[in-house]
């Protein structure tokens, strides 16, 4: 066996024909990272609201009411009734908003990730998570917020 031989590689066709696959698999992989990207942002904005639920109740075992109205806002947020405050901290791009109702007796909140295209909601009545559609790309406004009861 000569040294030409044996130094043989790979033909134009062989690699053409790798490129393709590797071609075919990103394009089936792409967007599906993507709507995992989306779900996580959503994740994000229900965890916030969870932890605002507890923040909120926790304000209102203390004090007897439930914080003033909080328009959209994302970071450090504080609430208060006037006196008494509490700081809430939400993930990067996650808006929380909320409305009292009769003399703080009662809540409505929302939160939504900037990324993420579900806005939650929740109120002092139904303290579970309720999802409604939003716009990817858009934040939480104050018509997304819900009424408190």
């Amino acid at each position: 066996m000569t040294m030409k031989q044996a130094e043989r590689g790979f033909t134009l066709i062989e690699l053409m024909i790798v490129v393709a696959i590797i071609g075919i698999l990103a394009a089936i992989a792409i967007p599906q990272f993507a709507s995992y990207r989306v779900k996580a942002y959503n994740s994000a904005a229900a965890a916030d609201l969870k932890t605002a639920l507890t923040t909120f109740e926790t304000f209102f075992n203390d004090n007897g009411v439930y914080p003033n109205k909080v328009d959209p806002a994302t970071g450090s947020i504080t609430l208060t009734d006037g006196s008494n405050t509490a700081t809430l901290a939400t993930s990067n791009n996650v808006y929380i908003g909320s409305k009292v109702g009769t003399n703080s007796q009662t809540f409505g909140a929302a939160s939504k990730h900037t990324s993420g295209d579900i806005i939650y909601q929740v109120t002092s009545d139904v303290p579970t998570l309720a999802e409604k559609n939003g716009t990817k790309g858009a934040k939480l406004a104050k018509g997304d917020i819900p009424a408190a009861p």
